[in-house]
């Protein structure tokens, strides 16, 4: 039977080529990713064994879990990793790093730029800048970054950048994809241990950049899953980037505003870098914020912040008053609170959000 019976139609090379410019138009870039066909993880790793080696010196910046996985993966390669490490309820500081970088003269630098995790979001324009002034190649796990705070691949000199849709922009997490500048495609071609034939490979799946070829659809990427993501890309164009982040940052700001009336500490330490996608609640010794499931957007912590953290999930279409307004109403209800007084605080801080 044929693959139009069978009601599965693979994608095209029209809607391929929809895809790749929709997304250099989201991160502001000239040159095309390349498409991942699986969740952003995948991504994440084939960047890692793409331009780990023997010989190659790393700077990790470590502020959450995703950040220790990506350090492991590089040594795995046989890369030199050196750990710039913060507490999880910390965002790292732009001059902790620069010294690091002045002491181990590395190769290439990489960190998470939003910790939906831990709730927090690295400097990431002022570590790029720092970067660049050394002419390191630079990675970052723009994951949960994208659509939800500032992300300029070219103008911040962004080498590799991987991203997904399933958070701030309110798409699907079965296709990805890794934005990689001319820099970084010579990073990973001059890795002799760089996979080929291979899923983590990278390098297989590189488009002709001359035009003298036609552009090759990844035969195993998932068509449903991009068809998916250029329509959720297409809606965030419609409502207009820069909105889309106002949008968050203005449930930030109300999340923070609410938990603030209701008695809540900010798992997160420092107010100027606060996620825009979740807002993170520390625990302490209350057994009543103890719990073992999700409840609407507000969620237990993951791994080792299970038992410490709560987390507001304000990201994608829950990036809204309303969103925002029923994680406060489910907070104050494990509090034994009235909620009154604390949605009163989330509308004006939504209010003067958008004011």
């Amino acid at each position: 039977m044929s693959q139009e019976i069978k009601g599965y139609v693979p994608l095209t090379r029209t809607e391929f080529s929809t895809l790749t410019s929709q997304l250099s138009r989201l991160l502001s870039t000239e040159h095309s990713p390349v498409i991942i066909p699986a969740e952003a993880i995948l991504g994440i790793e084939a960047v890692a064994a793409g331009i780990s080696a023997p010989g190659r010196t790393f700077i990790n910046v470590v502020t959450g879990p995703y950040g220790s996985l990506f350090g492991q993966w590089l040594e795995r390669g046989g890369a030199r990793v050196v750990e710039v490490k913060v507490p999880f309820d910390e965002v790292v500081a732009v001059e902790q790093v620069a010294a690091v970088i002045e002491r181990v003269k590395p190769d290439a630098l990489s960190f998470v730029q939003a910790e939906v995790v831990t709730g927090g979001s690295n400097p990431a324009k002022e570590i790029l800048r720092i970067a660049r002034s050394h002419n390191l190649i630079t990675v970052t796990d723009s994951v949960s970054a994208v659509g939800g705070e500032e992300l300029l691949v070219d103008e911040w000199g962004v080498d590799f950048a991987a991203v997904g849709a399933q958070k701030a922009l309110g798409g699907p997490n079965g296709v990805s994809a890794v934005s990689i500048s001319p820099r970084g495609w010579q990073f990973l071609e001059t890795n002799k241990v760089a996979p080929r034939n291979s899923i983590l490979s990278l390098l297989d799946l590189k488009q002709p950049a001359d035009g003298t070829e036609p552009v090759r659809v990844p035969p195993n990427i998932p068509a449903l899953e991009a068809r998916a993501l250029i329509e959720a890309l297409a809606a965030v164009e419609q409502e207009g980037l820069d909105q889309v982040i106002s949008r968050h940052r203005a449930a930030a700001a109300s999340a923070h505003a609410g938990i603030k009336v209701l008695g809540l500490e900010p798992w997160q330490k420092d107010s100027g870098h606060f996620s825009t996608l979740t807002t993170t609640v520390r625990i302490g010794g209350d057994q009543r914020l103890r719990i073992a499931q999700p409840v609407g957007i507000v969620a237990p912590g993951d791994g080792e912040l299970n038992g410490r953290l709560l987390r507001i999930n304000h990201f994608g279409v829950n990036a809204s008053l309303p969103g925002v307004e029923k994680a406060i109403t489910t907070l104050a209800e494990l509090l034994e609170q009235d909620a009154a007084s604390a949605l009163q605080a989330v509308r004006a801080a939504w209010g003067n959000a958008h004011a």
